[in-house]
């Protein structure tokens, strides 16, 4: 039975004469007949799209967007023309809700390929996005203050103006001179003085001043309260953390699938999407700017306030996402000598980018180390200060785009490694982002081959569940619909402890069992079993999936090592995972599977998403921006793009863990085999 739904799911894979219809930012992907509609379709692929009329054409909540044009990456040509067209009603419902470029999944049916971004609003599962702020000691020196100031009124025959008086009662009151006025506040200026009039004759106003040198606010009065954004901007997930500049309260997080996905889930994708389309840039720079608009929105409404009160902001993100946000073409980073348009920190005007904060908000975006390693990864640093520290410290920001540190106090390095969405749950069979169903921790019995696993939404293993449900407290709360990144990489570690997979990352020829099932030369682990899983029909690790994630931890592995050969040191005293997706990292998997060196497993932790908190220190500690400056400017930075000893170390990393390198802290877990042949190398090189 497992062998005949296999099969029959696999076959469905395979079926060329269907239409490829793509759903992002799940990137959940398949074939579907002529005439189906995408909601249709949504449900089929296990995409959740509300839809509370259930197509009747009244609730307008099952909304997408088709994207338009050619997507190598996703290999589709997608255009709206792929879809039958918009009818009346629809038509009228969707000029009701404003959307004028939206379709509603349920009453469009497919023609032909299409790709769709289903936007948050209309996703029935939400996105499960870890990007919390963790809990950090800052010292709080904003970069703006807030002063009340009273003020000589105008007398006749007196010719100054408004602005000079408020400049001499500051330089009297507050030592602060030389002050410059943003244009805005300038123009609320004489409406604030008259309006904060004192019984003595005097007006009295509340100014917001930024870096002792600009002002950027006036109000009548005393008023309180001055707040602050401090955004990570990922290649996948958007995150930002809104704070009292005051206090340095966290007030609200929140956190957002970046909207560019749907143009390449990988920085390269989307420069050769900039390079080949002329408005490319333009629509990823909306998009981006659009979410931060929506990202502070809900943040401020979370927190009781309006946009209007950010007053300033700090963003992170690698250099092909700050290049995109600033609205500056990415194409030179494309290519050698990856050239950056500014590698320096950065203050810009919010109102020039578009975006909805205060009139006079400054944004800060903190420089980047060089081509490919930007201000998140300086986020990083100064969260977790390696450069303070005595112990050798190897720090991985895991994601879309790998950026890795090492060092401490005497020397840094650091390098990108280009380990593509594969970690992300894309490009693989079953795979999707961390949403419920999804499949996150997985074990299977070396013996029985058979699989447990647990799913994002329920606490329960899948050995917990049922078999016969006789109350509807008994039933899963969701079953299994795909594989996010963290069970991915569980699961292919564990095939390889149980026999399944060689070093080589091949299935093992010579096991015969239910489990692995064949799809002409191809083989395939059937995960999930098909009454574990949301639509009934099996969930299956293929050898296409596996070999991505070696390719996408060889390119990790081999970074990290590219830095010890420089730093010429054998090994490392701790390893710090960084990143959302590395928070959910189980490290000893990790190392099973040779995606970082050997260390000792006690050394080996996570500390959550430490470029947001090194944007939220810099928010609220205007003296960590010049410490980030001289500190990206210090790190010397190895490029693994051209550098030569980049492949032989990849070669080396593809094996599981790796093809030579020894792992100690590893004894008595690998495969006897795999031990035996890697000491014998070891003790050959030693001998060498």
């Amino acid at each position: 039975m497992l062998l005949q739904s296999a099969n029959a799911m696999s076959n469905n894979h395979t079926q060329k004469d269907k239409n490829l219809v793509i759903f992002m930012p799940s990137g959940r992907r398949g074939r579907v007949e002529t005439g189906q509609s995408l909601l249709e379709a949504a449900r089929q692929m296990g995409v959740e799209i509300e839809s509370i009329c259930n197509g009747r054409l009244t609730c307008g909540k099952c909304k997408v967007h088709v994207e338009e044009g050619t997507f190598p990456k996703h290999g589709i040509v997608s255009g709206s023309s792929h879809l039958t067209p918009a009818g009346d009603k629809e038509k009228e419902l969707l000029a009701e809700m404003g959307d004028g470029c939206g379709r509603l999944s349920c009453s469009a049916y497919v023609q032909g390929d299409v790709l769709a971004f289903v936007p948050e609003e209309s996703r029935a599962q939400k996105q499960i996005i870890r990007k919390s702020a963790s809990e950090l000691v800052i010292e709080i020196a904003p970069a703006i203050r807030q002063i009340y100031v009273e003020v000589d009124t105008a007398v006749l025959g007196e010719h100054q103006g408004d602005w000079r008086r408020l400049q001499t009662a500051l330089a009297n009151q507050e030592g602060l001179t030389d002050l410059t006025i943003d244009l805005q506040a300038l123009r609320r200026l004489q409406t604030a003085l008259r309006g904060g009039k004192l019984a003595g004759g005097k007006w009295a106003v509340t100014v917001i001043v930024w870096q002792e040198r600009e002002l950027i606010d006036v109000q009548p009065g005393y008023v309180e309260g001055i707040y602050g954004l401090a955004v990570d901007i990922g290649s996948t997930t958007i995150a930002g953390h809104l704070c009292d500049l005051r206090t340095g309260a966290v007030l609200a997080t929140e956190a957002m699938m970046n909207p560019q996905v749907t143009y390449g889930e990988d920085l390269m994708s989307r420069i050769s999407y900039a390079m080949t389309h002329k408005d490319g840039l333009d629509k990823m720079h909306t998009a981006v700017i659009k979410s931060l608009n929506q990202l502070a929105a809900r943040a401020a409404k979370s927190a009781g306030l309006r946009p209007r009160q950010i007053h300033e902001a700090v963003f992170v993100g690698n250099t092909t996402m700050t290049h995109i946000l600033l609205g500056i073409s990415p194409v030179e980073l494309g290519g050698a000598p990856f050239a950056l348009a500014n590698r320096d920190s950065m203050d810009v005007k919010a109102r020039d980018l578009g975006l909805r904060f205060h009139s006079g908000a400054n944004v800060h975006v903190l420089p980047s180390e060089a081509g490919h390693v930007g201000a998140d990864n300086v986020g990083v640093l100064l969260a977790e200060e390696p450069y303070n520290q005595e112990k050798i410290v190897l720090t991985v920001d895991v994601g879309t785009n790998a950026e890795i540190l090492l060092g401490n106090r005497d020397w840094m390095f650091s390098a990108s490694s280009p380990t593509g969405p594969a970690f992300e749950g894309a490009q693989i069979a079953f795979g999707m982002r961390a949403a419920p169903g999804a499949i996150e921790r997985v074990r299977i019995d070396p013996a029985t081959k058979a699989a447990r696993f647990r799913v994002i939404g329920e606490e329960r293993w899948s050995d917990e569940w049922e078999t016969e449900i006789e109350t509807e407290t008994e039933y899963p709360a969701h079953l299994a619909v795909g594989i996010c990144g963290s069970g991915i990489i569980e699961v292919v570690a564990e095939m390889f402890l149980a026999g399944i997979l060689q070093a080589d990352g091949r299935f093992n020829p010579n096991l015969n069992h239910e489990r692995v099932v064949w799809n002409g030369r191809k083989p395939a682990y059937i995960l999930a079993t098909g009454d574990q899983t949301g639509n009934g029909e099996p969930i299956l690790v293929t050898q296409d999936d596996v070999r991505s994630i070696q390719l996408a931890k060889a390119a990790l592995y081999a970074g990290a090592k590219l830095l010890m050969l420089r730093a010429n040191v054998e090994k490392v005293d701790k390893i710090v995972l960084a990143g959302a997706f590395g928070s959910y990292i189980n490290p000893q998997h990790a190392m099973i599977l040779g995606l970082i060196p050997d260390c000792d497993l006690e050394q080996v932790y996570a500390v959550g998403n430490a470029a947001g908190d090194g944007a939220r220190i810099a928010l609220l500690n205007r003296n960590k921006r010049k410490e980030a400056q001289t500190v990206a400017h210090w790190v010397q930075y190895v490029e693994t793009a051209v550098d030569p000893d980049f492949q032989n170390e990849f070669v080396g990393a593809i094996h599981l863990p790796h093809a030579s390198d020894a792992f100690p802290h590893l004894e008595g877990m690998l495969p006897e085999a795999v031990a035996i042949v890697r000491n014998g190398r070891s003790r050959r090189r030693k001998r060498g």
